[in-house]
């Protein structure tokens, strides 16, 4: 499994929204300035995240973009599988139940089972709360993750 940019890019931006949510609504000129992303590709990033309700929009002048929740309430694979779809190592785990045809016969399918079950439950322990506790612990003020 490899993480796109796209995933990567996204974890980053609701890492800023997250640190930032005190301050309302952020426009995506001021995430894309703070993490050096292009604001091109993180609009392209918020129509993911729209769809999984993670994100809440106001237009206008004080418009932007907030979390819909606390940082404490999303993981790392929350905004991976908004971005990324699946986050399984192998294909025919992408659906349960499993529909491949070899499935009965499979004498590797526990190895990635296995591998599955271990990235899913470190992505779903980690909340963009933990990142920003991490981050401040190790880097104090520098918001660059």
């Amino acid at each position: 499994m490899k993480i796109s940019t796209k995933g990567r890019y996204a974890l980053r931006m609701m890492y800023d929204l997250a640190l930032h949510q005190e301050e309302g609504f952020i426009s995506l000129k001021d995430i894309a300035e703070r993490q050096n992303i292009s604001k091109k590709y993180l609009e392209q990033i918020v129509p993911l995240l729209n769809k999984e309700g993670i994100l809440r929009t106001n237009r206008g002048n004080k418009g932007g973009y907030m979390l819909a929740k606390k940082a404490s309430e999303y993981t790392v694979g929350d905004v991976l599988r908004a971005t990324e779809g699946s986050i399984a190592p192998v294909a025919c785990l992408d659906y349960e139940p499993n529909e491949c045809p070899r499935v009965a016969s499979c004498s590797t399918l526990f190895v990635w089972e296995g591998l599955y079950k271990v990235i899913a439950d470190y992505l779903n322990n980690i909340t963009l709360q933990d990142i920003i506790d991490k981050n401040v612990n190790v880097l104090g003020d520098d918001y660059c993750i």
